[in-house]
């Protein structure tokens, strides 16, 4: 029997599988598609999701593939008015990256690969059968699977959700969207990205990495008149549309890779785990793509999920800590879906005192640097904490640590450590599957605790810029799960996290 069996072989299925394969866990992932897409729904990798990568050996030459987000210029009635500019945190060693999903597939494919495990293509899951000892899987392909655990990555329409009776509500955002990838000229400097506001709608353009250096994105909101669309009626309306929304009249489309038509829906699992059955990414959670979320939300669902599901696997936690990933994931994600829809409506502009607003008071409110610098942070993620969930903040931590920066549940920012050998090394470095163990140089016993709980999965390492005493025990997925100096404190701390044997049903309902 495999341990664990993942549905879906996009980015959330292909970095769970990873961080499984990478912590020892038997793992098998299955895929309905003959092979590997070649096209790209999402094209933006954004900090934390360059950092997932980091720490799962995946991230590869994507920064040399990647086109660096400047920003996006933006246009009312053809004449531009602001630029809305990506500001980083120049503290942090990652940075959104504007390359292919197609890409981030690619280098998690090969990272898979390297640690033995290859996609099983053209075997989606076609039904399943659970029981208290783990889920009988028949596929596509005609076989029969038995496996400890399934985790459904399988997309929005997933049969994973559907097979488990996982309810999937949400309300509609924008009935139609169209999109084409199209090799183009006389679109726009190609430094930024460009958004054209009409009263008839948005048209947005985005340059993607391309040898020919002329590849873009476009997308464009139209009614919905229910008819079906070819790819050439989608480019034949973007060609009439790039003259009318954005005044260009010089563009020229001179070929087509990609096209799609889309409707923009708020939807949200009603939980991500039933049984023996787990979901992640768009099968659990889908939104509108505006600020480029999904993929990046989809791969912290993997990273939160794979270190828990090891555990478990293992047996060195019950299935009780399978409930903290729904606990801490979902309102992420619910985060996620409340932001991208505001910004969509906001920049949709449905009515007309909602087009007066956008036109003449949010794109100049979007040209403050203080704005800039929020929204960049909140896009990229690295500033998600779980302090209010189950393994954060409410945790029993020594009194004089309470109040300090980062807090347990708090994400742990990179920084040079000194490893075990003496040479230097990175947080981040040290971190997937492992746990770090952060001291400020004496820890011995600390570092024995941690070690006896999580045999062969701690790297003990020195942080000698540490302004205090207190030593940080940091999750394979970089956040804080216990601080402090007292070893029978981190002794009691893991004994709740990891009470092996222990736990929940695995017919209970998260």
């Amino acid at each position: 029997m495999t341990g664990v069996v993942v549905a879906g072989a996009g980015p959330t299925g292909l970095a769970l599988a990873c961080g499984l394969a990478a912590a020892g866990t038997p793992v098998r992932v299955l895929d309905r598609a003959d092979g590997p897409a070649v096209t790209s729904r999402a094209n933006i990798l954004h900090a934390r999701g360059a950092e997932v990568l980091a720490r799962l050996d995946a991230l590869g030459d994507l920064r040399e593939q990647a086109v660096a987000p400047v920003g996006i210029r933006m246009h009312v009635r053809g004449r531009h008015l602001t630029t809305m500019t990506f500001a980083p945190d120049e503290r942090e060693t990652v940075q959104a990256l504007f390359v292919s999903q197609a890409a981030v597939e690619q280098r998690l494919r090969d990272r898979l690969a390297e640690l033995g495990v290859d996609v099983e293509w053209g075997h989606g899951v076609e039904h399943l059968e659970q029981d208290a000892d783990g889920v009988t899987v028949r596929t596509t392909g005609g076989g029969e699977l038995r496996a400890s655990w399934l985790v459904g990555c399988d997309g929005a329409h997933s049969r994973v959700r559907t097979l488990a009776g996982i309810g999937f509500p949400g309300v509609p955002v924008v009935e139609r969207f169209l999109l084409a990838d199209v090799h183009a000229d006389g679109v726009a400097d190609r430094e930024h990205s460009a958004g054209w506001y009409h009263r008839d709608g948005i048209l947005m353009a985005m340059p993607m990495p391309d040898p020919s250096g002329n590849l873009w994105r476009l997308m464009a909101n139209v009614p919905d008149d229910g008819r079906q669309l070819s790819g050439e009626e989608i480019v034949g309306a973007f060609t009439e549309l790039l003259p009318v929304r954005a005044e260009i009249a010089g563009a020229r489309i001179r070929d087509t890779v990609w096209t799609s038509v889309f409707r923009i829906h708020r939807r949200l699992a009603d939980d991500y785990r039933s049984g023996r059955v787990l979901l992640a990414g768009d099968a659990a959670h889908v939104h509108s793509p505006f600020g480029g979320q999904g993929m990046n939300t989809g791969i912290g669902d993997a990273e939160n999920l794979a270190w828990k599901l090891s555990l478990v696997v293992r047996g060195a936690a019950g299935a009780k800590l399978l409930d903290t990933y729904t606990a801490e994931r979902r309102p992420a994600a619910a985060e996620v879906l409340r932001r991208t829809t505001t910004n969509t409506r906001a920049l949709v502009a449905e009515g007309a005192v909602s087009r007066l607003l956008r036109d003449h008071v949010l794109v100049r409110i979007l040209n403050l640097p203080v704005v800039q610098r929020q929204a960049t942070r909140a896009a990229s993620q690295l500033r998600l904490s779980y302090r209010r969930g189950p393994l954060g903040g409410r945790v029993r931590v020594p009194l004089g640590a309470r109040g300090r920066a980062p807090r347990p549940g708090d994400r742990v920012r990179d920084r040079p450590v000194r490893l075990p050998d003496g040479t230097a090394g990175t947080l981040t470095g040290e971190l997937g599957p492992r746990w770090v163990l952060v001291t400020g140089g004496a820890g011995d016993r600390l570092a024995a605790t941690a070690a006896a709980a999580l045999p062969g999965q701690v790297t003990t390492v020195t942080d000698p810029e540490r302004a205090d005493d207190d030593a940080l025990l940091v999750r394979p997925d970089g956040h804080l799960l216990w601080r402090g100096t007292d070893p029978d404190l981190l002794a009691d701390r893991l004994a709740v996290l990891l009470p092996a044997g222990t736990g929940s049903s695995p017919t209970h309902r998260a």
